[in-house]
Parts: C-alpha cells; structure tokens; sequence
C-alpha cells in the first residue's frame, strides 16, 4: 500500500516539475503512442523520479510522465502502466493515481489495446468503454481505507463517466469516425485467453479482452477522478481468427493502425470539456 508521505512528496516534485495540474490526463496504452509527439511545449519526468509512480518493464510501455498542450489543452501523459501480472498486485497503479488526483487532475483517459469479440469489430476498430467485467473478482481496494479519505465502498454503477462519452461520441460523429461502444472485459495475463474462454466471456456480454484498465478504474473512482476509458482492437480474441496470439503481433497491430487511434485521441483532448465534476458515490 502506498504511504500518503509518499503521494506528498509525489505531488510536490509533480509541482516543482510541471506547476499546476492540467484538467485531464491519460494513462497511456499499446497503440495510443501517436498523441505524445503532438504535443507542444512538452516537459516529462521519469517514473524513477516520482516515488508513488511504478515502472514498467513491458516492451511498448515507457516510464515516464509528460505534461505539454494540446491545441492550448494542458494534458499530463502517462506513457506506460504496470500491469498486475507484473508483479501479482493489482493495485500497483494506486499511488499513481492518488498522486494526480492530489496535484489537482480532474479526469483521466484510460486506454489500452484489446482483444475483440465482435466480428463487426475487427483490428483497428476504436471502442469506447461504457462498462467493464472484473473476470477475475480481484480488487485494489482490498485492505484499504482510502489514500486521502476514508473512503472503502465505491458505487461503480457509473464508472465510466456518462457526460464523457457523451462527449465523446458527439466527436465521433462530428469527424464521421466509427467508434464502437462496449463492455470491457478484465483478464489477469499474461497468457492469453484461450477459445473456450473467450465462448464464456461473449455469453457473459463483453464486447473486448484484455489485461488492464479494470484495476486503474476502480483506483481512479476510489480516487474520485471521472473516468473515460477507450480500446485500441488490436486483434481477434482466441477463436475467432486463425492468427497465432502474440505480443508481438499486438505490437505489429499497433504500428499497422495505430495512427488513427491517435489521432482521434489528440482531438478529444483538444476539445476537452470542463464539466462540472462527478463525485464519488460511497455506500
């Protein structure tokens, strides 16, 4: 568990880095690289540095946070994630997300690369993530009171925030991109699914696969930041295509189409909404 010295001290090198807190950040996934190099006036700071923040070892993933403008819209840049199948903790992101909340972050986007279920939505397909399922029943709030409130129970009826994709859908549409809605579905890793898996998690109703994003949106509404969570389909889950499941090949997925996602994502940050902020429900 992550002492609250430690997201003190974050915050104040997070100051100390970057003054004040931009209204939205984003945690950065596999295939959402593009946006970093459209930012102006970038200034980054390494994972290292800020002690409430855990580095990555996985390829893809840079440690490393960077702040800069996006059209004249302040974003913080999270550019990697440790995932739980690094360590076995699922809660490894906590401190990192407390930390920004405490600097003054009002949002995060949470994006990741996935697995599709849908053959209406193959690779390349952007989907925006109105619910999730925690397949593996674990949560990072085992144990906790909360980092900066006493916080235990969090309402998830509305975990991705409505007003958010409202929003961005609105955008989708004024661009005339299609952009998918559905459930995300949480598994572990980092093997991946095998096909009679996937069969159980389609009759479950998840739309997508994939190994983060659930752990950071239970910490981020623990946290009360509003959450807009988008997957990058990188391919077809198990089953449902002959291609041999690799990261790899993620990886390949993600430089063949890759752009897009960026650049859609670039767009949403520019035209970021301030809305008024969607507190915490606690049962």
């Amino acid at each position: 568990m992550t002492h609250p010295a430690t997201i003190v001290t974050t915050v104040d090198r997070l100051q100390a880095r970057f003054g004040t807190a931009p209204e939205v950040a984003v945690v950065r996934g596999s295939g959402w690289s593009g946006v970093v190099q459209q930012l102006e006036d970038a200034v980054s700071a390494h994972y290292v540095d800020l002690p409430a923040f855990v580095p990555t070892q996985v390829e893809g993933h840079l440690s490393e946070i960077v702040v800069g403008r996006c059209n004249g819209q302040r974003v913080a840049m999270l550019r990697g994630r440790s995932h739980t199948y690094e360590t076995g903790d699922c809660a490894v992101m906590a401190g990192a997300l407390h930390s920004l909340k405490s600097w003054g972050v009002q949002s995060v986007i949470l994006t990741n690369a996935a697995g599709s279920l849908r053959t209406d939505m193959p690779p390349g397909s952007l989907m925006l993530i109105t619910d999730h399922i925690n397949a593996p029943q674990r949560s990072p709030l085992i144990g906790r009171t909360g980092l900066v409130d006493s916080t235990r129970f969090v309402d998830m009826r509305d975990a991705y925030d409505p007003a958010l994709r409202e929003y961005a859908l609105q955008l989708a549409r004024q661009r005339q991109q299609t952009l998918h809605t559905g459930t995300f579905l949480w598994a572990v890793g980092p093997q991946f699914e095998t096909p009679a898996e996937v069969r159980l998690f389609a009759a479950w109703g998840a739309d997508a696969v994939g190994m983060s994003t659930v752990p950071e949106t239970i910490l981020a509404r623990h946290a009360g930041l509003r959450v807009l969570g988008l997957s990058f389909i990188t391919n077809m889950a198990a089953g449902l295509s002959t291609e041999a499941l690799t990261h790899a090949a993620t990886l390949k997925s993600v430089k063949e189409f890759g752009e897009a996602a960026g650049i859609f994502l670039t767009q949403l940050i520019a035209g970021w909404p301030t809305i008024q902020s969607q507190p915490t429900s606690v049962l």
